[in-house]
């Protein structure tokens, strides 16, 4: 069977056109090597792990082709090289982490790297070499390809206190990063309207803190309430499982547990915790309440005990080197207003709320120094000081990260303006979404995370971006895709691909077969790309078009 199909190919050749080898992010270095040699994967071919640092990139590649092409493969690292594709640590010219080197024929694929987790993402480059069609008869194109990504932090995060999502779910968001070549999943676990995380040493916090009564209808101030009791969490065993899942693709979880601002669930909860601990509290109902409801921390020795026994059981949840502590909109006036937070603030000669702001974060980074860790947080963690060893998220523009940077601290960008993926996809969006500017897919993908204010120097600092998904307005999954498609793929490419190579018309001509790749993913996606274009996506063959 194996030598009809040869001779079959042989004789009728698939043409390779542009789109047959558009890989998502675009490598540094791809070429087609024959116009008609193509690899085809059937029944008898085997995929050889040559070590077995190589197994997670052979069985995400074995489970892929089974879940989407119905072909389930043999693994056998002692199979010989015909009909095989053959997975190796060995030496390629960069040494980056995660470079591979890339080369398919006709009578094999070979993927090496100098580290496991390139490996796995050269397998990702086999996959979007795979035909669309979902008929793996029509073979793999003839490339030869030399690839590493441009940033070690490749990040996509996803707000689960506004709404949660099931842990299955949490493992296929997982697995689009993966398929992207992202390396980060930012899981954003605690917010005014709910507490996802079980902590054991107090439990209050998910019997209280995860449950809110109710949820806004509408766009804020919304048209009324629900008045639907809502909420769960994620128990410290299924936090493991999602981790380890992540780690088997290469992907690092890092966790937020947010401080301290946005702690409504934690108030809830433990009111005494609270500048106004007589004053009766529950999870938050509505959205964006900074400075209108009290949602701060108050300074204690309690407080500070409790930020600890929470930041201990993360950690030992999350090997992750950072740990996200939030940081960001602390409404000043709740500590203004505080007797307690005013002596507290001259006992310890802390001259106003930035600087007492900035000593919360100053404990908490003890706390995360001590056990090896570091700390993360939004650019509000600028404000007072910023803690020794912190690395700042830049979310406000890019003036936060500008200035991290230039003070010595890694650095993430994250722009709501450009990589926050709860905004509509285009002027006419009709879908409910936050308010604000539409964030195109080219203003996604035109984007560029170095600021050029920065020396070359200053800019070594910054560490990479990310894009965020918050989730007032996103209830269930699918609502969850049609937001992220196709803005990942093009923020894939901004994160991977060096920025002398992206270009905009180029990568628009690889959308189709990124399109057609959803829809045998039986993801959600947007067709806004094509409406503001005014273009038939049904020309196109997707599925979804022909679906509305």
């Amino acid at each position: 069977m194996r030598k009809l199909k040869i001779l079959l190919a042989a004789l009728f050749p698939v043409m390779v056109v542009a789109q047959d080898v558009a890989i998502i992010p675009k490598p540094v270095k791809l070429q087609v090597t024959s116009a008609k040699d193509r690899f085809i994967i059937d029944q008898e071919t085997t995929i050889i792990p040559e070590t077995v640092d190589a197994m997670p990139a052979a069985e995400f590649l074995k489970d892929y082709l089974k879940k989407y092409y119905g072909k389930e493969l043999t693994i056998n690292p002692r199979h010989n090289s015909f009909n095989a594709i053959l997975l190796k640590l060995d030496k390629v010219d960069s040494k980056v982490v995660g470079a591979y080197d890339f080369r398919s024929k006709k009578n094999n694929v070979q993927i090496k790297a100098n580290e496991p987790s390139g490996l796995f993402y050269g397998v990702q480059s086999l996959i979007q070499l795979l035909p669309v069609s979902g008929r793996l008869e029509e073979g793999v194109a003839s490339v030869s390809i030399s690839d590493y990504p441009r940033f070690q932090y490749r990040g996509m995060h996803l707000d689960v206190s506004r709404h949660i999502f099931p842990v299955d779910y949490i493992k296929k968001y997982i697995d689009y990063l993966a398929l992207h070549k992202m390396n980060v999943f930012h899981w954003h676990l605690t917010d005014d309207q709910g507490w996802r995380i079980e902590i054991k040493k107090h439990p209050k916090l998910t019997e209280v803190g995860a449950w809110r009564n109710g949820t806004i209808i509408g766009l804020f101030p919304g048209t009324g309430n629900d008045s639907l009791r809502y909420g769960g969490y994620y128990t410290q065993e299924e936090v493991k499982e999602v981790v380890r899942y992540a780690a088997d693709r290469f992907i690092t979880v890092l966790p937020e547990i947010d401080i301290p601002g946005h702690c409504m669930a934690v108030l809830a909860t433990y009111p005494e915790l609270s500048t106004t601990p007589n004053e009766p509290k529950q999870v938050a109902q509505t959205w964006g309440i900074y400075n209108r409801q009290n949602n701060v921390l108050v300074p204690s020795e309690k407080t500070f005990a409790f930020i600890e026994d929470v930041l201990n059981e993360v950690m030992d949840l999350f090997p992750s080197e950072y740990i996200h502590i939030g940081g960001d909109e602390c409404a000043k006036k709740w500590w203004q207003e505080s007797a307690v937070s005013q002596q507290f603030m001259k006992e310890h000669g802390l001259k106003d709320e930035k600087e007492l702001q900035s000593y919360f974060i100053h404990q908490a980074e003890m706390i995360v120094n001590k056990k090896g860790r570091k700390i993360i947080g939004w650019n509000e963690i600028l404000e007072g000081g910023l803690a020794p060893n912190a690395a700042v998220m830049s979310w406000q523009g890019i003036k936060g990260g500008i200035t991290a940077a230039k003070q010595g601290h890694p650095v993430v960008m994250t722009p709501s303006s450009q990589m926050y993926f709860n905004h509509m996809q285009s002027a006419k969006e009709d879908s409910l979404t936050a308010a604000g500017k539409a964030i195109t897919l080219d203003s996604v993908y035109l984007y560029d995370p170095v600021p050029a204010e920065l020396t070359a120097k200053e800019s070594s600092y910054i560490w990479g971006g990310q894009a965020c998904l918050w989730t007032e307005y996103i209830s269930n999954t699918a609502k969850v895709e049609y937001m992220l498609f196709p803005r990942l793929s093009a923020l894939s490419e901004v994160l991977w691909s060096p920025k002398e190579s992206r270009n905009w018309e180029s990568f628009q001509k690889s959308l189709p077969s990124q399109f057609k790749r959803y829809d045998l993913w039986q993801a959600n996606y947007s067709l806004e790309y094509f409406k503001a274009r005014k273009l038939d996506p049904s020309t196109y063959g997707l599925q979804k078009a022909r679906k509305s």
